[in-house]
């Protein structure tokens, strides 16, 4: 018999106490903390990310080999930055265990080196090695620049040796954007009250991440509006509910923590979620390029094909940034967006026909 997956994140430990009240405990290194019922509440969220946060301050205090790192080498860089407020509070959790792998191959690799003669050919080298993945190549400089410079704020280096250096040019538009053909495509054959549908509507309906998608529930609604507060950049706001949306959230079952829930009942993750989208796509007949992910850009390219404004847009996609949002939009229909620019500048007192009778 097959062993249930946890409906909760890693190093937690869940239990029943006397009264029947589920109760859930951070253990990890032997230090166990309890965090605040119900689980998987947004108090809940936070206190887990405290405790992980604390659990990584005693590992990176702790940090193998740490004592035997010779000062001003590369290895006593990693070594303080891994350690510093600047990676532990400055980055989202999701982001951690991804720069933390980079980093610590850097070390394996050149931690002997001596920082004062590190140099920018040196960097160039580095981002040579990864000339046949140019995205991987994009992020190591980004995380690299990070290092240089929280080195060069505690006085380990003098220079940053990242300053001027580019990395490839991307030869690609990113993650695919659904085309509203895919998305009819995906609601013919996924009827609403199934999970599968639930799952479009929200995505589509509140161009969030799978990470927000999957924690939302109806703790989340106050009248028309959805409350979100995203994993990664920790942006809040509140996004109306749109017809389709409160159609599908009218068939979700109730009594559950969150909206979409496993076949036990209990909350996905963000990486099982995904697996079961891409299984839906599959059996919807859609190509493999469509992603959880490319509904919130398909989502964002809807609201500019609507006559929406960047920041319009970002009020309801949380996108940090307008060049974000931008970048998000690049698949709009350009045909429409010119037609509703025609009708508004009619609208404003512009002869209709004009350029028809002139030629212009």
């Amino acid at each position: 018999m097959s062993r249930r997956p946890s409906p909760f994140p890693r190093y937690v430990h869940s239990y029943r106490d006397r009264h029947g009240t589920l109760r859930t405990d951070f253990r990890r290194g032997g230090r166990s903390v309890p965090l605040p019922p119900p689980p998987l509440s947004e108090a809940w969220w936070e206190a887990y990310r405290a405790a992980l946060a604390g659990d990584f301050a005693a590992r990176d205090d702790r940090t193998i080999g740490a004592e035997r790192t010779r000062p001003g080498t590369v290895a006593a860089l990693y070594v303080a930055y891994v350690g510093s407020a600047a990676f532990k509070n400055g980055l989202a959790e999701s982001t951690h265990a991804v720069h933390r792998n980079i980093l610590s191959r850097w070390r394996d690799q050149w931690g002997d080196r001596r920082l004062r003669d590190l140099q920018s050919r040196h960097v160039v080298g580095w981002l040579d090695e990864r000339a046949d993945t140019p995205a991987a190549a994009q992020v190591f400089l980004k995380v690299l620049r990070r290092v240089m410079r929280y080195g060069i704020s505690i006085g380990l280096l003098a220079t940053d040796p990242t300053d001027g250096i580019k990395a490839p040019a991307l030869k690609t538009t990113g993650i695919y954007t659904w085309t509203d053909e895919e998305i009819a495509q995906y609601r013919r054959h996924h009827t609403p009250g199934t999970n599968a549908r639930l799952a479009l509507e929200l995505l589509i309906g509140t161009a969030q991440r799978k990470s927000d998608v999957v924690r939302m529930g109806r703790q989340h609604v106050h009248g028309d509006l959805l409350h979100v507060r995203q994993a990664k950049t920790g942006w809040e706001g509140d996004i109306p509910i749109g017809p389709d949306l409160t159609a599908a959230l009218a068939t979700a079952p109730s009594g559950n923590l969150t909206f979409l829930t496993t076949s036990w009942g209990k909350p996905y993750t963000a990486a099982g979620f995904g697996n079961h989208f891409r299984a839906w796509c599959d059996e919807a007949g859609l190509h493999a390029r469509c992603s959880s992910h490319g509904l919130r850009k398909a989502a964002c390219r809807q609201l500019a094909e609507a006559g929406c404004t960047p920041h319009e847009i970002a009020a309801i996609s949380g996108h940090i940034t307008l060049a974000e949002v931008q970048r998000y939009t690049q698949a709009v229909d350009q045909a429409a967006l010119a037609r509703a620019a025609a009708k508004k500048r009619t609208r404003i007192g512009e002869p209709a026909g004009r350029f028809a009778k002139t030629g212009g």
